[in-house]
Formats: C-alpha cells, sequence, structure tokens
C-alpha cells in the first residue's frame, strides 16, 4: 500500500499482517510436506496448561495462518480458528485440504465475532503476542466469556509484558510498562529473525512491510482483572524465565526452541500462562 502524495501511510493493522503472514510463511517452505511428515509446532506449556483436548471443541481466537491450529486438531480436538487476516485465513484453509486435518476457518475482526457468534465451545485459546492487539481489553474478556459454554475454559500462553521494556544494547529502555499506546508500526517479520525456533527454513531476505499496524501495552494484572471482572474464575496464573519461539532482544537462544536470558543476567519473567473457567 502506498500513501498518496507522499503522506504518511495509513495505519491499517489487518492490512499489515497481511503483508506480515506473506513474509512469515516466505520462510518456512514447504509445510504441508513438514506436517505430513509429523511436523509439530506447540510447546509444552501450552498443551499442559489446556489439559485433555481429544473430542473437545476447541476455538484458537488469533490463530494466523492455522499452524498451531492444525496441531491441536491432530490431537483430536474439534477446531475452529479465527483470525481478520485473509492471507491467514486463506492459508489456513489450503494448508488444511493439503494435510487433510479436520479444521474450521473463520475470517472475522475477533470481538466482533466473539459478540455475535452462536457457538460456544469447552475450551478457547490464544498465545503470544495476542492481547497486545485488542484495544479494547474489556471487550476482548467479554466476548471470551460469551463463547464458552458453562464451565468451559479459556487458556492463554503469553509474552510477559516486560519483555518489551528491554533491548539488547541498553537493557532498559523507555518503552514505559504502564503505557498504553497505542504503539504505530508495521508488523515486522519475526519468523527471520527468530529463525528455526519459528520455523524457518529457507535463507529468503527478511521481508519488508510499508503498512503500519496499531499495538497497545496491558500489564500482567490488568489482563487478568479483566478477564475476572468478565465473570471468569481465575485457576491458574504461572510465570516463565524464557520466551518460546520468537527472539526479543537482549535473549540468547536455548533448547526447545526457547529464548533466555544470557549468563549472568538478574532473570524476569518472560512468558506467562493462565486458565480461567466460566461458571457452571
Amino acid at each position: 500500500m502506498s500513501a498518496p502524495n507522499n503522506a504518511e501511510p495509513v495505519v491499517d493493522t489487518r492490512a499489515s499482517w497481511d503483508v506480515a503472514t506473506r513474509n512469515h510463511n516466505r520462510h518456512k517452505g514447504d509445510q504441508a510436506a513438514f506436517f505430513n511428515a509429523g511436523g509439530d509446532v506447540l510447546f509444552p506449556e501450552e498443551l499442559e496448561l489446556l489439559g485433555p483436548i481429544e473430542g473437545r471443541s476447541l476455538v484458537h481466537l488469533q490463530c494466523n495462518a492455522g499452524q498451531d491450529s492444525l496441531c491441536l486438531a491432530r490431537r483430536g480436538a474439534q477446531i475452529t480458528g479465527v483470525d481478520f487476516s485473509s492471507e491467514a485465513v486463506r492459508f489456513a484453509r489450503e494448508l488444511a485440504e493439503a494435510t487433510r486435518l479436520e479444521a474450521t476457518f473463520v475470517e472475522a475482526e475477533l470481538c466482533d465475532w466473539m459478540q455475535t457468534t452462536e457457538a460456544r465451545f469447552e475450551l478457547a485459546f490464544s498465545s503470544y503476542g495476542a492481547v497486545g492487539w485488542m484495544p479494547e481489553l474489556d471487550r476482548w474478556t467479554s466476548g471470551v466469556r460469551r463463547i464458552l459454554r458453562p464451565g468451559g475454559r479459556f487458556v492463554l500462553v503469553e509474552f510477559h509484558p516486560l519483555i518489551w521494556s528491554f533491548d539488547a544494547a541498553a537493557g532498559l529502555t523507555r518503552d514505559d510498562y504502564f503505557q498504553r499506546g497505542p504503539f504505530i508500526e508495521p508488523v515486522g517479520d519475526y519468523v527471520a529473525d527468530s529463525g528455526a525456533s519459528l520455523g524457518a527454513v529457507t535463507e529468503a531476505p527478511r521481508g519488508d512491510n510499508p503498512i503500519p499496524a496499531a499495538s497497545f501495552q496491558y500489564g500482567l494484572a490488568e489482563t487478568v482483572q479483566a478477564l475476572v471482572k468478565a465473570g471468569l474464575q481465575l485457576e491458574r496464573l504461572v510465570e516463565w524465565p524464557y520466551a518460546n519461539g520468537c527472539k526479543h532482544p537482549a535473549l540468547v537462544a536455548a533448547e526447545g526452541r526457547r529464548w533466555v536470558w544470557p549468563p549472568g543476567v538478574a532473570r524476569v519473567p518472560l512468558m506467562f500462562g493462565l486458565s480461567v473457567r466460566a461458571p457452571s
């Protein structure tokens, strides 16, 4: 997208994610072959928090290009994936067909869909850089509450919001933990930056993205409180001193496709996970 008369590009988060999705998948090679050979992209923390999923209805919120959703489908869940990126949903549907894994993918703005759909689920799931794309936290949490069946659970595995306040050169940066945004910048090619930990198998150049997107910062307490305010009961909250998959400034690679603090650096949390339940 180009801006007329040399003006600043218009913020378009959905279009920015369309470009980013194409950039990310350029690095991942033949994903259908990877899946058909038994490849898997999920992490232990997600599966442990989700618990048994075989035969259960599970909605993957902000499913992006469907790779995680299809790994859940292969474990027996009845999967619905929801994302607003037409490029992501197109790719997810094609990958499902190529791998013969059963999943339904819905192209929709997430909060609008959650506030209007008649579908209800035993489990809802979201992960890794998801919450920060929600302009209205309370609308997101009330939507999560609405789509859960009585007694249903929502599981979130997310980068700890502290992670955005560090960089490799300066340590703490001016990215204030309590600044709520919006932060305006294109969705980056974090798959190129992260390499094999996010499934990159090719040497394709880092993809350009000229379209700005708007993201937001929410503190850990703010996120948990919004879920509780929506009527969901907190069952578990956990923090981890490593980040799964995605490389962040100041971190170094570790086993299991993880990123950790360098030796000698005092650790603070890099991820958190939670499980909340709808009243029975």
